[in-house]
């Protein structure tokens, strides 16, 4: 990955985009294709469509990653001057306690999630407490205090930053999924360089964590969209605590991940293969039996049956603070986008190109 590429990829898991929060991170995402997108449009609720307007003849794909992360809300504070929490999607309990956090108030402030320390803590009391009964501790003496710097419904991250490990691979909170939407952003921009002859969308969502919401408004938006295409992590299998008889093999650096099942429209799954084939990226494939719990799942039954395909990023450590991915796997997936591009451009001459021969 390029230094161009990498600056914008720490942009984006820099700046904090918990559900319903997301405008930041748009910001970001929205200034860096303005540079190669024929057009950018963003709707009331933050999401954001880039498009490369190909051949009229030719079909329409949009390629999606979603913008939000998991986070927590100040839903209460107490006289002590400590804030209660709820959550915002699917934060871990086990994972939260005695981690820095910032309550993302008018302006940033600094806390911790309270844990009781070792020595203070009856032997068998080790069980973890529901996000609900945990605290964060900002500073404050009191109520008052607390309430010159933060209210209720200001949200609140963890602090972590973007830390580089061995050879390719990098560490960070909200990888789920501003990882998918550097990968659609760039999808877009390699598509631009080679000219497609398809129209490409490049959707940036938002507030998938909290029930595939964005996804629903661009499906209704998008009423000329041929198949969408939703980039997001999907669980690396190949750490010593994942029972990888039971998920599947899913190995971090052995490429991007193409759904089978569900949502995975057959017709482009099949082109999906075909084009990592011909641009000579490796891919690797996972079941979906019941749901990819992906945008997919909204994208494709919000208009009455659009195909769509969910493409994944091997992620280790999910929902938590410390998620790690490999770089040369994101790099493929941006590639296979811009390759799927060019495979529904070749298609301009079929009357529906995505259709099941039945």
């Amino acid at each position: 990955m390029d230094d161009t590429r990498r600056a914008f990829l720490d942009d984006l898991l820099a700046t904090p985009s918990p559900s319903g929060f997301e405008t930041a991170a748009q910001r970001v995402w929205t200034d860096y294709v303005r540079g190669f997108a024929d057009r950018v449009d963003t709707d009331a609720y933050g999401n954001a469509v880039a498009v490369h307007e190909g051949n009229p003849d030719a079909p329409t794909v949009a390629v999606t990653g979603h913008a939000d992360e998991i986070g927590f809300i100040v839903r209460d504070v107490l006289d002590d001057g400590f804030l209660r929490i709820g959550r915002i999607g699917g934060a871990d309990r086990t994972v939260s306690k005695g981690q820095h956090v910032t309550v993302h108030a008018e302006e940033p402030v600094q806390g911790v999630v309270g844990q009781t320390a070792i020595h203070l803590r009856d032997g068998g009391d080790d069980e973890y407490e529901d996000v609900a009964g945990q605290f964060v501790d900002v500073g404050a003496e009191d109520a008052d205090e607390a309430r010159e710097h933060v209210e209720i419904g200001d949200p609140v991250t963890f602090s972590s930053g973007v830390r580089d490990l061995v050879g390719d691979r990098i560490a960070a909170r909200g990888v789920d999924n501003r990882a998918g939407a550097w990968a659609a952003a760039e999808g877009l921009r390699r598509a631009v360089e080679t000219d497609v002859d398809a129209t490409v969308y490049a959707v940036s969502t938002v507030q998938e964590e909290v029930g595939l919401q964005g996804a629903r408004m661009v499906g209704v938006d998008l009423d000329d969209v041929d198949a969408f295409v939703a980039v997001d992590v999907t669980h690396a299998t190949d750490n010593p605590d994942v029972d990888r008889e039971r998920r599947g093999p899913i190995e971090l650096g052995a490429g991007p991940v193409i759904g089978r099942g569900s949502a995975n429209h057959p017709v482009l799954v099949d082109l999906a293969r075909d084009a990592a084939e011909d641009a000579d990226v490796d891919v690797q494939l996972q079941a979906a039996g019941t749901r990819t719990g992906t945008d997919a799942d909204a994208f494709y039954t919000t208009r009455g049956g659009t195909p769509a395909l969910n493409v994944s990023i091997p992620n280790r450590y999910m929902h938590t603070p410390v998620e790690v991915i490999d770089t040369d796997d994101l790099d493929a997936v941006a590639d296979l986008l811009a390759a799927i591009g060019s495979a529904a451009g070749d298609a301009a001459d079929a009357a529906d190109p995505f259709a099941v021969d039945i």
